[in-house]
């Protein structure tokens, strides 16, 4: 019989690019990747709020640098992508995790303007990161793009089409980029966290959260940032060869429950 080859698992060195890191998904992502060895860029809205979880890898002994990314503002995404290639010597996974939220009725009158605000963040600003991303990805040994969507592209729920039709946009460019990039080596995958203890859903009280977590998931609990953490780099190991274009819920069992 021949061989088994051997396909490391090993993420150390490599270059990791993070949006939205400095809270929640975004900042569990930062320190997961940190501790396995990766240089990180955090980046985030503000660069101070990038800086203190940068500082925070680099008091673990991580190697870790901050910048402040607007993501929907295209001028910025093409300066600041390259900067951080150049600063790291290359980049070689790119995690499109930053996002907002906001719930309306399709009949409210400032419908129209949260879409026009919530789009370039929720959608528009990974196939502009993925194209700043691309000569240096193209370089790169293990190149991997990981998007993170939400359940709400699965399954959704009232007032909060706009988040939805935004985050099932997400599941389709990555099915079309890992179609596009998969001859050349570039795998692009999909998370879609389902309920997590994040800032977004700070606001819910604890006595709900446990409710619904019963009444919806099968483990019967809300998620920890760095559950969904850990999928991510999973997805990003070099060893990840064979896996591109799938979309994976991490939302302890949501969409598999019925009722």
């Amino acid at each position: 019989m021949d061989p088994v080859p051997h396909l490391s698992r090993s993420v150390a060195g490599k270059v990791a690019l993070v949006t939205g890191a400095a809270s929640g998904m975004g900042r569990a992502t930062a320190h997961v990747f940190a501790r396995e060895g990766a240089k990180v860029a955090v980046t985030d809205l503000r660069a101070e709020d990038a800086g203190a979880v940068a500082a925070e890898i680099r008091a673990e002994g991580g190697e870790a640098r901050a910048w402040a990314l607007d993501v929907g503002n295209a001028g910025v995404i093409a300066r600041v992508v390259p900067e951080i290639a150049h600063h790291f010597g290359g980049l070689d996974f790119v995690i499109n995790n930053a996002g907002v939220a906001g719930f309306r009725k399709i009949d409210d009158p400032e419908y129209d303007a949260l879409w026009a605000r919530q789009f370039p963040i929720l959608l528009e600003a990974h196939p502009r990161i993925v194209r700043a991303a691309l000569p240096y990805l193209r370089k790169s040994s293990s190149p991997r793009i990981v998007n993170i969507a939400s359940t709400e592209a699965l399954g959704a729920t009232a007032m909060d089409s706009i988040y939805a039709a935004a985050k099932a946009g997400v599941t389709g460019l990555t099915r079309a980029l890992a179609v596009e990039l998969g001859r050349e080596g570039i795998t692009v995958n999909c998370i879609c966290p389902g309920p997590i203890r994040t800032g977004m859903t700070e606001a819910i009280p604890d006595e709900h959260k446990t409710i619904f977590a019963k009444r919806r998931t099968a483990l019967g609990r809300y998620g920890d940032p760095v559950e969904v953490a850990h999928i991510t780099l999973s997805l990003c190991l070099p060893a990840a060869t064979y896996i591109t274009g799938v979309t994976i819920p991490v939302d302890g069992g949501l969409m598999a429950r019925n009722a």
